[in-house]
């Protein structure tokens, strides 16, 4: 499925990350300018921390770095898997493992630099892939979902496993999925598998979250997204669209993509839907910040107005 080989077994536990760099914050707070700039000062390599930077020809909407940033210092975990196909978390850990050796070998520093929640608590914590995707059965259950409601697919997984039901919101459609899948492939619950990596020491992590306040992020997403637009995100998605058919499961997730979908099949008005992109990358950020205040290994940088992105990788650095 993904465009990187190897041999390792798919239910291969991974361990906690602790000697590297993290950079992340909510969409639009300035990471990938902030990145460049502290990846110079630390002699480091950036890894993409973003499940959607991986995805080849989607470059708009994932606000992705430019080729310009890029031949500035190598990056990684970008452009590696096509739009239709389909990309996990175990797949996302194993490769940022492959390629943080690769980058020790030539005797550099590693930064990630991006605002995947999951993939950073995946990193940081460890993490149990379990078996490989079923994407058969995710595609039965969504289906099943649309019938019979998400509440009656997490009463099916309080039964299962009490434990992640009781960790999991009950309107978590990705991942209750995914407990209920790894249960009907392994017969044992993930929480079993999940439990030993809740509480492990965190003192030597480096890993800073760009904080802005809410009224000015908030003022930062609605010019981005207008950008997005004015740059070409429509005729971005109808030359994927014409290419792929359809995006892959994970990549159709992707804020803006699913709205702009919607604009072509349905010809709506095209304020309507920059303003729903707009409200749905409001809520994102939201989450995103949720997940970053739950993660004690995380430092908040505040930044409250426009600095130059030296100075704050140098307020970084120290």
């Amino acid at each position: 499925m993904t465009s990187v080989n190897l041999d390792q077994d798919d239910r291969e536990t991974f361990d906690p990350v602790r000697d590297c760099w993290y950079l992340t914050g909510a969409t639009a707070s300035g990471k990938t300018r902030v990145g460049i700039e502290l990846a110079k000062l630390l002699n480091a390599e950036i890894l993409s921390l973003d499940s959607m930077s991986v995805y080849r020809e989607m470059n708009i909407g994932t606000a992705k770095p430019t080729r310009e940033q890029r031949a500035e210092l190598p990056h990684h975990l970008i452009d590696i898997v096509a739009p239709n196909e389909e990309y996990s978390l175990s797949q996302y850990v194993r490769d940022a493992h492959r390629v943080i050796c690769d980058v020790r070998q030539r005797g550099h520093k590693v930064l990630f630099v991006g605002g995947t929640p999951l993939y950073l608590k995946a990193l940081l914590r460890g993490v149990y892939p379990g078996p490989p995707a079923d994407w058969e059965f995710r595609h039965q259950i969504e289906a099943e979902v649309e019938t019979v409601g998400i509440a009656a697919l997490h009463a099916r997984l309080e039964q299962v496993d009490p434990l992640a039901a009781a960790k999991l919101h009950p309107h978590d459609k990705r991942r209750i999925i995914r407990a209920l899948e790894v249960y009907k492939s392994t017969g044992r619950p993930i929480s079993h598998e999940q439990i030993h990596f809740d509480d492990i020491p965190h003192e030597q992590c480096k890993a800073f979250v760009l904080s802005w306040p809410r009224r000015i992020l908030h003022q930062r997403i609605e010019a981005r997204v207008e950008r997005m637009f004015q740059s070409g995100l429509v005729d971005e998605v109808t030359q994927l669209v014409d290419r792929y058919g359809e995006l892959g499961r994970t990549a159709a997730q992707a804020v803006g993509y699913r709205e702009v979908i919607d604009f072509l099949q349905t010809g709506s008005d095209l304020r309507k839907t920059i303003e729903k992109v707009q409200a749905r990358t409001r809520q994102f950020a939201r989450r995103q910040e949720t997940w970053f205040r739950s993660l004690a290994e995380c430092e908040f940088v505040e930044v409250d107005a426009e600095v130059e992105p030296e100075a704050i990788a140098q307020r970084i650095v120290g």
